[in-house]
């Protein structure tokens, strides 16, 4: 699908393109979202060199994510997704030629809904390709902050599910996505310092001062949130390794009562094997309340035993 944005004053003017239509002459930005064979053909007037694959957006070296050609500035930038209770990481290609943006995309992105949602309420005030790729960029930052205030939120409440043991497997699920998850925000974080760092760079030149001082200050947001992903991956450590001790602690306490039962049983069982022996001589098998005594003597060993335990406090 091939969407192109053309500029109308400052705001931006949604109009879907077909294989057929030739490019509006004020488009600033061109959204491409999963080309079939055709679209991709039809690609190839906006590129002077190779046109993009789906296949090259999850490069992670630094020259193939962040690189100037003829065709212009090229950033890869991952962002994270959430869907249902785990966060997925999708590559989008972003090409800054001239006063044109050119995303290229493999799936759709909630953020990008959120973009279009804001150009129809004329929300989005742009002047040029740097300003709408900026804009993207805050609305990303935007939305890691929310992820992590949600893995706050989370971490909150699995903190008090690790102490009930009977659903713990499913407390140990919920941390696990948000661990992931919470990877998946942290390397979006990274990657897109990489992309400003590259973009100011890039542009020194060409860039307004305004845009420059943007470009600090979303550098300035993205240094402020790094710590609190360490925080989450600390908070989340700390609660697997807490209900993994609980579980540990409830199996010691299966074994301890197996261990004192076996315990408490000995005495009998040693007086039951003494009195199961087969000799000729034995003199107590012929008294008259020898069954009876051996049964007391028993019972009485077994608490005993149960008795020097509870007043040692191992009960």
């Amino acid at each position: 699908m091939i969407t192109a944005y053309t500029l109308n004053g400052k705001s931006l003017e949604i109009q879907p393109l077909s294989l057929t239509d030739k490019l509006p002459a004020n488009t600033l930005w061109l959204d491409i979202l999963k080309p079939d064979e055709q679209e991709q053909s039809w690609m190839k007037q906006l590129f002077v060199e190779e046109v993009p694959e789906l296949d090259e957006l999850d490069d992670i070296e630094a020259s193939a994510r962040f690189y100037r050609d003829k065709d212009g500035l090229h950033i890869h930038s991952l962002f994270p997704q959430r869907l249902g209770k785990e966060i997925d990481g999708i590559n989008v290609l972003f090409t800054l030629r001239n006063n044109m943006l050119i995303s290229f995309r493999e799936d759709d992105l909630g953020l990008m809904r959120l973009l279009r949602h804001y150009m129809r309420q004329d929300r989005l005030e742009v002047e040029d390709a740097p300003d709408l790729l900026l804009e993207i960029f805050q609305l990303k930052i935007e939305y890691i902050s929310d992820l992590i205030e949600d893995g706050y939120k989370t971490l909150e409440e699995t903190a008090k599910e690790v102490l009930q043991v009977e659903d713990l497997r499913q407390t140990m699920s919920n941390l696990m996505h948000q661990e992931d998850g919470n990877g998946h925000v942290r390397l979006a974080l990274y990657d897109t310092r990489r992309a400003l760092r590259f973009m100011r760079r890039t542009l020194r030149k060409q860039a307004s001062d305004e845009q420059r001082k943007w470009i600090d200050e979303l550098l300035y947001d993205i240094e402020s949130l790094l710590p609190h992903t360490q925080f989450l991956f600390d908070k989340i450590n700390f609660q697997l390794e807490a209900a993994m001790g609980f579980t540990s602690l409830e199996q010691s306490k299966v074994i301890k009562i197996f261990s004192v039962a076996a315990v408490v049983f000995l005495p009998p069982t040693l007086i039951a094997s003494i009195y199961g022996m087969n000799f000729n001589f034995m003199p107590e098998l012929a008294l008259k309340y020898g069954y009876p005594l051996s049964l007391v003597l028993m019972l009485l060993s077994a608490c005993g035993t149960y008795y020097f335990f509870k007043r040692k406090g191992w009960l």
